[in-house]
């Protein structure tokens, strides 16, 4: 079975780590009519059609550089601009979740073009987030094509950060009496249910994370935890790392702050609950829909979210 996520990995790129130091190589790939860039507004890209719009390094405004790297015989790059001296009207600039359905497996560019697009993004949102040393809170100049952040008083060196979160997919009993569980999040709407999922702590394994999580989101206690698989998620900036966990129990006390509501499905209820519109479950291109197809055994009947 091929899995949604996995989608968005499809045709990694080349990052060219060590050009982001050489200066006359990037001149000359920038200068190149076949390098292709994209331009960020902050953390905000303008869609062209529908499509992210990647377009020659003449057509460009000035801005803040971002070496992507290699892929096809082509350099790609990103370019970062102030949102007040953005092209265009602020209305087409949208986030990235905005294009996310662009880069499922349906369309084939869009889908080849996912990691230099994460890539961007996520550099685009340290930018944003990182506007002076953390150590003595001076003004930071980019450095090494994008990915780093050079404080002009002290000179310590910022790196791009990434938050590993741990998302889940929980699971008790056996046969047709085997139910997975879900949650839903307060502000969602109504039958919305989900994987669980949590930021890892310091000082703590993925493994641990997954039983804290659970734990301190519905009183269910996990026993084995196995790794799935890990999906980047530059929302702004974290990794999406996915598990499948065994509970000790069926038993459930909700937090009621993080999770509402939190409930067993075994496959026949998951089934009729779908078809009767009651629950509405992931079935995009996120790792949580993977996990959700991956226990359920074959891809989920029709439109989730």
């Amino acid at each position: 079975m091929s899995f949604p996520h996995l989608d968005l990995a499809a045709d990694a790129h080349d990052r060219a780590g060590v050009r982001r130091v050489d200066a006359a190589w990037l001149e000359e790939r920038w200068a190149d009519p076949d390098t292709r860039v994209l331009v960020v507004a902050g953390t905000r890209i303008r869609p062209v059609g529908g499509r992210v719009d990647w377009r020659p390094s003449a057509q460009v405004p000035d801005g803040t550089r971002l070496l992507l790297g290699e892929r096809d015989g082509r350099t790609w790059f990103a370019v970062i601009v102030d949102p007040d001296q953005a092209p265009g009207e602020r209305g087409e600039w949208v986030g990235l979740r905005a294009v996310l359905p662009r880069l499922a497996a349906a369309d084939p560019e869009g889908s080849s073009q996912a990691p230099l697009l994460f890539h961007a993004i996520g550099l685009a949102e340290w930018h944003w987030a990182t506007r002076r040393c953390p150590r003595c809170g001076a003004p930071v100049v980019a450095r090494s094509a994008g990915h780093e952040l050079v404080c002009t008083e002290c000179g310590k060196g910022q790196f791009p950060r990434t938050d590993p979160a741990v998302i889940m997919a929980i699971t008790h009993g056996d046969g047709d009496d085997e139910a997975i569980l879900l949650g839903r999040h307060p502000s969602w709407p109504a039958g919305r249910y989900s994987t669980l999922a949590g930021f890892l702590e310091p000082g703590e394994t993925l493994e641990d994370a997954v039983r804290r999580e659970v734990a301190e989101e519905v009183g269910v206690v996990v026993g084995d935890v196995h790794y799935f698989g890990s999906q980047p998620w530059p929302l702004p900036a974290s990794l999406m790392v996915g598990f499948v966990g065994r509970a000790l129990s069926r038993e459930i006390h909700v937090d009621g702050h993080e999770i509402e509501s939190a409930r067993w499905f075994t496959r026949a209820e998951l089934r009729a609950a779908w078809a009767d519109g009651s629950v509405v479950v992931p079935t995009g291109i996120s790792i949580s829909s993977s996990l959700l197809e991956h226990w359920f055994g074959e891809p989920l009947p029709g439109d989730g979210w």
